[in-house]
C-alpha cells in the first residue's frame, strides 16, 4: 500500500473521555429518605457533536434521570454530560453525522451509565442501572421525524 493510499484510509480514534458536567439534586432531603413509596424513574438522552479542529470532534452524551413519587414530589434529579474528543478523518461527509451520533454515543454510554449510577448511590439511593440503548434506532427515528417535519407529514406511530 502506498503512503498516499494509507493517508486516505478512514481514521477513528478516541483522544479523551471525560465528564463535562454533573449535577445532582435531592430537593426533599432528608425527609424523602423516610418515604417508602416507589418512585417513577424517567430517563432522557441527548447527543450533541461539534468540530473543534480539523478532523477532531467533541461529542457529548447528556443523560438526565429523574425520580418522582406519585404525589409529584421529586426524589432526585441527576444529569451527567459524558463527553469525548474523537479523531475522525477521511470519512465521507454523509457518514460523519452517523459516526458522531451513533458510534460515539455507543462508546460514551457505559461511562455515562456508571457516572449516573455512582451519583445516585452517593446520594443515598439504590443505584439506577440504565438499560442498554440502541443509538442507531434513535438516530433513524430522529432522521424520520426531521424528514416528516420538512414535508409537513405526521410520523407513523
Amino acid at each position: 500500500m502506498t503512503a498516499n493510499a494509507q493517508a486516505e484510509q478512514p481514521v477513528f480514534s478516541i483522544e479523551k473521555l471525560y465528564v463535562k458536567d454533573l449535577s445532582l439534586e435531592v430537593p426533599h432531603a432528608p425527609r424523602i429518605f423516610l418515604d417508602r413509596e416507589n418512585p417513577q424513574v424517567n430517563v432522557q438522552l441527548r447527543t450533541e457533536g461539534s468540530k473543534i479542529d480539523e478532523g477532531v470532534f467533541e461529542v457529548t452524551l447528556t443523560v438526565t434521570v429523574s425520580a418522582k413519587l406519585p404525589d409529584d414530589r421529586n426524589v432526585f434529579l441527576v444529569e451527567a454530560a459524558q463527553a469525548g474528543i474523537f479523531q475522525i478523518r477521511n470519512v465521507p461527509e454523509d457518514d460523519l453525522e452517523p459516526v458522531m451520533m451513533i458510534g460515539c454515543p455507543n462508546i460514551l454510554f457505559p461511562y455515562a451509565r456508571e457516572t449516573i449510577s455512582d451519583a445516585i448511590t452517593r446520594a443515598g439511593f439504590q443505584p439506577v442501572i440504565l438499560a442498554p440503548v440502541n443509538f442507531e434506532s434513535l438516530y433513524q427515528a430522529q432522521q424520520q421525524q426531521a424528514a416528516s417535519a420538512k414535508t409537513g407529514e405526521l410520523p407513523i406511530q
